[in-house]
């Protein structure tokens, strides 16, 4: 776990000395817009986007890096420990263990998209991403997070027969079963981000090349386009907003006749069923609020969009993960096993 923590790390601090590097060769030779008494406005071409970021003061900059950065180094082990806990320890082979791992990599995958990127150009002089790398960005962001998506859903299905038809339970929801599932969540995610990533690539861009924002939003590069993008705009709101709000609405109305079912149980395996469905629930809404927020408005501006999309691309997804394991008391327990076991063997050797 270690090792794959640092291999992260030293991947975040290539792209962030990389970039730097590049910027300040860029810097050397350019002249233009003013950022905080830096210039950096004719640092691009044809086939770049200029990225805005979070702010153009140095200083705020600055304090958004080590606050990230703490954030990060603190909540991605967190997410690596759940996978190896659960890969560990036998007693937690149940399915919604075998999702939760899952959803752990899901998101340990999604924040890694953008936050190396947004890190790196805290130190940049000029904020830019290439044409290819940003049609990456955007396919990879929209792939994870609906297969993100489609994998909550899988875990509201395996409640829905944990609670409903525990006596078939394991037929229903075996090894073979939660693979064929996790796969198809996979496989929506892609068939998601394809659409928008085809949709995007065929896209002209001749004028602007500003983005204001710290990864590339699909909202303001199909603004960019110098093309009549009403078409384009509706598909796109149809493969974001209208899936998003349905797969909201499918897991809130699940998770309520959920509830409203654990009526008929006893009140004790009521009561620890019912902690499990609101830590489900409660990450239904962490992820698919900001989602809604940013996407369900047909490509008009929002306020606080930039904001909201910090959230949902860089904090909420690693703090998932937590939130289950902050409310189960056999994972935590196995957590506090698993790293006493690894303190004894750092001690003996």
């Amino acid at each position: 776990m270690a090792q794959l923590f640092l291999l992260h790390c030293l991947g975040v601090a290539t792209a962030m000395a990389y970039g730097w590097y590049v910027d300040h060769l860029r810097y050397t030779t350019s002249t233009g817009i003013h950022i905080d008494g830096i210039e950096q406005g004719n640092c691009t071409g044809a086939t770049e986007f200029i990225l805005m970021g979070l702010s153009q003061m140095q200083k705020v900059q600055l304090l958004f890096f080590f606050f990230f950065l703490l954030f990060y180094i603190i909540i991605l082990p967190g997410n690596f420990l759940i996978i190896f806990t659960i890969q560990s320890d036998p007693c937690l082979s149940s399915p919604m263990y075998f999702f939760l791992a899952n959803l752990a990599f899901l998101d340990i995958c999604y924040c890694s998209v953008t936050p190396p990127k947004m890190l790196a150009d805290f130190f940049s002089l000029c904020k830019t991403i290439s044409y290819g790398g940003c049609m990456a960005q955007l396919f990879f962001l929209h792939f994870l997070g609906g297969a993100e998506a489609f994998l909550l859903m899988a875990m509201a299905y395996d409640r829905y027969v944990g609670i409903c038809k525990p006596l078939r339970y394991a037929t229903l929801m075996n090894r073979e079963i939660c693979c064929t599932v996790v796969g198809a969540a996979w496989a929506g995610g892609f068939v998601h981000g394809i659409i928008l990533f085809g949709l995007s690539i065929q896209l002209p861009f001749c004028g602007p090349n500003i983005l204001d924002n710290f990864f590339c939003d699909v909202h303001q590069l199909v603004k960019l386009a110098c093309a009549d993008t009403y078409v384009v705009e509706m598909i796109m709101f149809l493969n974001n907003g209208v899936v998003i709000m349905m797969c909201f609405i499918l897991l809130i109305i699940s998770y309520a006749a959920l509830l409203l079912r654990l009526r008929t149980h006893s009140p004790r395996w009521e009561s620890k069923v019912a902690s499990t469905c609101v830590s489900h629930i409660i990450v239904v809404f962490v992820m698919c609020g900001p989602a809604i927020y940013i996407y369900a408005l047909p490509f008009r501006a929002a306020p606080l969009k930039k904001v909201v999309a910090v959230f949902h691309t860089v904090v909420f997804p690693l703090t998932n993960p937590m939130i289950y394991t902050l409310r189960n008391k056999e994972i935590k327990s196995s957590m506090r096993k698993l790293i006493n076991r690894y303190i004894s063997w750092r001690v003996k050797s």
